[in-house]
């Protein structure tokens, strides 16, 4: 289980294909939230669970899929 207080605000969120994401706009409540101006998230905030974290390196989120299936699991609300 990764150490969520190691996610921080605006590190780079990856698939486990090193596919971009998004980028972290804070932790709440055991879900990511992502930020709604990165290029990827089309204007939307996009929630993950902190389940689908793999690994934290520095200022990049690793997770556990790719990022194409993390793009049809995550959620607006």
């Amino acid at each position: 289980m990764v150490d969520v207080a190691e996610i921080k605000e605006h590190a780079d969120v990856v698939g486990s294909d090193g596919a971009h994401v998004g980028t972290v706009d804070h932790v709440d409540k055991g879900e990511i939230k992502l930020t709604k101006k990165d290029a990827a998230a089309g204007g939307l905030h996009h929630y993950i669970p902190v389940d689908f974290v793999q690994s934290v390196e520095g200022d990049m989120v690793r997770l556990d899929r790719p990022a194409e299936e993390v793009k049809r699991e995550w959620s607006t609300s």
